[in-house]
């Protein structure tokens, strides 16, 4: 084979890849009983599945039943399936609850459970808290800059007072919703953009 030959076959096998639809994981940031994050999440997937670029799934970190960080010898299938899970995404939508102004120790623990899988992906946060998660998302930025995780600008924050009735049951206002189609249309954009870098 030549070198025009190679090189052709090359730009088209890079091509047909970014015409595949991109695979993005909307991870449920809390494990608790009683949480309401899959509501959320559901909540998201429901906008996201109305829109064409992407293939868009629900990924609980409960499901992965991860041992804590360091209190392990990593035999766990739960931190293998983790971060083969991980690795098969293009990009990620956080669901993210303020705990003490910052991430749920779940959250963190399974963040810390990867390192490559993360590497040179979009990710966007949706947040929800007495001040709508801000904090806790503005502390998962750091985490993310450390594990190359790019994280969108638009960031929907939803109240415990307004779009939540008792506390428990999630009633969006519809105001979020350009504000959630505004952040996947960024997700996917630098999803898509930072699949070449991989």
């Amino acid at each position: 084979m030549g070198f025009f030959d190679k090189l052709f076959g090359k730009q088209k096998e890079e091509n047909e890849n970014m015409t595949e639809k991109l695979n993005i994981g909307i991870i449920l940031g809390s494990t608790r009983q009683g949480r309401v994050s899959p509501q959320v999440g559901e909540w998201v997937k429901g906008i996201a599945d109305q829109r064409d670029n992407a293939n868009y799934e629900i990924v609980d970190i409960a499901d992965f039943k991860l041992p804590f960080l360091g209190e392990t010898d990593g035999t766990e299938p739960g931190i293998a399936a983790w971060n083969e899970k991980l690795a098969n995404l293009d990009g990620f939508v956080f669901i993210v609850q303020e705990y003490n102004h910052s991430i749920t120790g779940a959250l963190k623990n399974a963040l810390d459970f990867a390192r490559e899988a993360w590497n040179d992906k979009a990710a966007g946060i949706v947040s929800y808290g007495s001040t709508g998660g801000a904090r806790a998302a503005e502390h998962l930025r750091g985490i993310c800059g450390e594990l190359k995780i790019a994280d969108v600008r638009t960031h929907p924050t939803l109240s415990l007072f307004t779009d939540f009735e008792n506390g428990s049951e999630f009633k969006p206002q519809s105001l979020h919703l350009d504000n959630v189609n505004a952040m996947l249309d960024e997700v996917e954009a630098w999803s898509t953009a930072l699949k070449t870098l991989r």
